[in-house]
């Protein structure tokens, strides 16, 4: 392996874990966000909505940017402009300066995940084997770290810029300094479209199950997330202190799961364990639907992230595996279901706990996750679609042993 790739790949990890610690501080910090600007119980869902929307604009618009401007150099823009939009949301006064800030955050997240997982794609081709799982393990490793971070501030009651600067302050120069050594490793944006929307229509029916799947992990992602506090303290009976537990420890399950995940697709192939992570989480969901009490809960939440945590890095590979002549958009596409699941999930979750109950809400998440199975397949390698004269024979290995299972 060239030292170039191996720069390229420390360089791309290290901005997946800036962007784990960004997205941390800012989302670790939403009722201080909300006590600063005033913002009301009955507007605060708009605003939040208003990100993951505006992050799907973003992932749409870069897939027509990358037929143009390259991954690397469009990654190295919006970065920036994401860790500002950060500083933007702590240090102003008014709702108007709020909702600048946090639409130049979505906008540019969106575009920034998309071009990310892009060079993550095109990268995993170029080694010609497994090694996706380790971005996100790096994003994980950021939002842990971030997360800490933003328990400081707020233990110690600092004003939000004063717990955004420094950090950004040290973290900016770096990933600028770091994306000197972006690799675009021609993972090739450009789609044959000879037949009007023709072709255009053929990919999307192709990347459909995989956008299935990505809505589906990010349905059980949202429902961890926004939903396991509560339900330890309101369901299990858990004090306030326990109940902020499972998710800190569904982060570190992820981190875990990833950092191995790798080495797992290579020695079983994909197929198996995206069917292994979607019985897990399953599994993990039914566990916390039935639990007695806290610390059963807390198993089965464990269990969700551990399961949850290849999904969404093997979903793009595959989008990768399925177009390797079109990976970009494929890419791009494929990160708006990421949006998408976000926006269904914790409404969803919420809606039935309240119509229904919250033990049966968690059993709706558990059954969209098993559905994956069904979509496993889509995870298979194809080494017919590989050919070009930028792919390694060896890169139709990737996931080798996955079939028939």
């Amino acid at each position: 392996m060239t030292d170039v790739l191996r720069r390229g790949r420390a360089s791309l990890a290290f901005s997946f874990f800036v962007q784990g610690a960004t997205f941390a501080l800012l989302v670790t910090r939403i009722p201080a966000i909300q006590d600063r600007y005033g913002v009301s119980d009955a507007l605060l869902p708009a605003f939040l909505a208003a990100v993951p929307i505006l992050a799907g604009v973003g992932s749409v618009t870069t897939e027509q940017l990358v037929k143009r401007i390259r991954p690397s150099v469009l990654l190295r823009c919006l970065q920036p402009v994401v860790m500002l939009a950060l500083i933007g949301v702590g240090s102003g006064d008014r709702l108007a300066e709020l909702g600048l800030a946090l639409a130049a955050f979505g906008l540019a997240v969106g575009g920034l995940d998309a071009s990310m997982n892009m060079l993550g794609v095109s990268l995993q081709r170029s080694y010609g084997r497994s090694i996706m799982l380790s971005f996100h393990a790096a994003f994980s490793l950021g939002g842990i770290v971030g997360a800490s971070l933003a328990w400081v501030g707020a233990h110690w009651h600092l004003a939000l810029w004063v717990s955004y600067l420094p950090v950004v302050a040290v973290l900016l120069p770096a990933v600028l300094i770091g994306s000197r050594w972006y690799v675009d490793a021609g993972a090739g944006s450009d789609v044959e479209d000879g037949e009007g929307g023709q072709a255009q229509s053929l990919v999307f029916k192709l990347l459909l199950p995989l956008c299935l799947v990505m809505t589906f992990a990010y349905i059980g992602d949202s429902t961890v997330s926004n939903w396991s506090a509560k339900y330890l303290k309101d369901v299990l009976g858990s004090s306030e202190q326990l109940s902020t537990v499972p998710y800190n420890v569904y982060m570190v399950t992820t981190l875990l799961g990833r950092a191995l995940g790798d080495a797992g697709v290579r020695r079983f192939g994909a197929v198996a364990v995206v069917r292994l992570g979607a019985v897990v989480a399953a599994a993990g969901f039914a566990v916390v639907a039935v639990a007695p009490g806290a610390w059963l809960g807390m198993l089965g939440f464990t269990l969700v992230g551990l399961g949850l945590c290849v999904l969404v890095p093997q979903t793009f590979a595959a989008a990768g595996r399925l177009f390797p002549g079109a990976s970009d958009a494929a890419v791009a596409r494929l990160n708006v279901f990421n949006y998408v699941g976000f926006l269904i999930g914790s409404p969803l979750v919420g809606a039935l706990g309240d119509t229904w109950s919250y033990r049966g809400a968690m059993l709706v998440p558990m059954v969209l996750v098993l559905v994956t199975l069904v979509y496993a397949r889509s995870f298979a390698p194809r080494p017919d679609r590989y050919g070009g004269e930028h792919e390694r024979p060896r890169t139709a290995d990737v996931g080798r042993g996955s079939n028939g299972l």
